[in-house]
C-alpha cells in the first residue's frame, strides 16, 4: 500500500509498530522456547505436571516438586519423574522462559514435547498459541490500518472491495465476533470436550488449534492498539471507509433529525 492509504491517512508508522511490536515479543518467546531446552545440558528439565497461572517449580519445595498421587486434574510423583525442577537456579534468561511458562502453563508432560531431553516450558496448544500471536502480529503490520473505531479497523485486513456488504448492510461489529468465534471455536471445541468427556486430543491438533486462537489474539489487540482517532485530528470526516460508509461522532449523532 502506498500513501493516501485506504484509510485516508497519509502515514501508517502506528499500525506497523504495534504488529511489529506483537510479533516480535511473541516470536522472540517462541523462538526462546526452543532455543533454551536445546543449549541446556541433556535432562536438565524432567517431566512436569503442574497448574496453570500458578508458580510450581520455583525452588525445590515448591508445589510441583512434591509428591502427589497422580490421580487429580495435575500434579504427579515428581521424583518418580525425573526427580525436582527448580527453574531459579537457572541463569536469568533461561530462568525467564521456564518462569513464564510455569505461571501461564500447566506445563503437563503428555502434553508437551522434549527437545535434547528437556520439556519444553510450555505446552504444545500454547506454543501454537505463541506462533498464531506472532503470524497475527506480523499480517497486521503489514495490512493493519487506523480506522477510528476497533472494529473498523479489524476489518481492514480484508481488501475494501471484500467487505462492503458489512458497510451497506452495517453488519461490522456483527462480522467481527464472528470472525473472532469461528477463530476460537477449535480450541474450545477441542480443550472443552477433553476436559468434560473421555475424549483425548494429540500434540499436533493441540497445535492446530492454538494458532488460530493465538492469531485473532494478535489481530484484536494490534486492532484496538492501532485504532487512534487523534490520528485524523478527532474528526470522524476524515475517515474513508468502503462502500462510501462514513463515521459520525456522538455530537452529530445527537443532532441528526429522527425519521418520520
Amino acid at each position: 500500500m502506498e500513501p493516501p492509504f485506504r484509510n485516508g491517512l497519509e502515514v501508517r508508522d502506528r499500525e506497523r509498530k504495534v504488529g511489529l511490536w506483537i510479533a516480535g515479543v511473541s516470536g522472540f518467546y517462541l523462538f526462546s522456547l526452543f532455543l533454551v531446552p536445546a543449549l541446556m545440558p541433556t535432562g536438565s528439565v524432567p517431566e512436569l505436571s503442574g497448574r496453570a497461572n500458578m508458580l510450581d517449580y520455583a525452588s525445590d519445595d515448591s508445589w510441583g516438586n512434591q509428591n502427589h498421587s497422580g490421580d487429580g486434574v495435575a500434579g504427579h510423583n515428581q521424583s518418580a519423574h525425573g526427580g525436582s525442577f527448580e527453574w531459579s537456579e537457572l541463569n536469568p534468561y533461561y530462568a525467564f522462559v521456564y518462569a513464564f511458562g510455569d505461571l501461564n502453563c500447566h506445563q503437563k508432560h503428555d502434553r508437551s514435547w522434549q527437545i535434547n531431553g528437556n520439556q519444553l516450558a510450555v505446552c504444545a496448544r500454547d506454543v501454537g498459541i505463541f506462533a498464531g500471536l506472532f503470524i497475527g502480529g506480523l499480517w497486521f503490520s503489514r495490512r493493519g490500518l487506523n480506522r477510528w473505531t476497533l472494529r473498523d479497523s479489524f476489518l481492514t485486513l480484508f481488501p475494501d472491495e471484500k467487505i462492503e456488504g458489512l458497510y451497506v448492510q452495517d453488519k461490522r461489529l456483527m462480522a467481527m465476533l464472528g470472525i473472532g468465534f469461528l477463530f476460537v471455536l477449535p480450541l474450545v471445541l477441542d480443550g472443552g470436550l477433553q476436559a468434560v468427556t473421555s475424549y483425548e486430543s494429540n500434540n499436533p491438533l493441540r497445535l492446530a488449534t492454538g494458532i488460530p486462537f493465538g492469531f485473532i489474539i494478535g489481530w484484536f489487540f494490534a486492532s484496538s492498539l492501532s485504532s487512534r482517532p487523534v490520528k485524523f485530528d478527532s474528526d470522524a470526516s476524515r475517515v474513508k471507509l468502503p462502500a462510501g460508509a462514513h463515521l459520525m461522532a456522538p455530537e452529530e449523532k445527537e443532532k441528526e433529525p429522527e425519521k418520520a
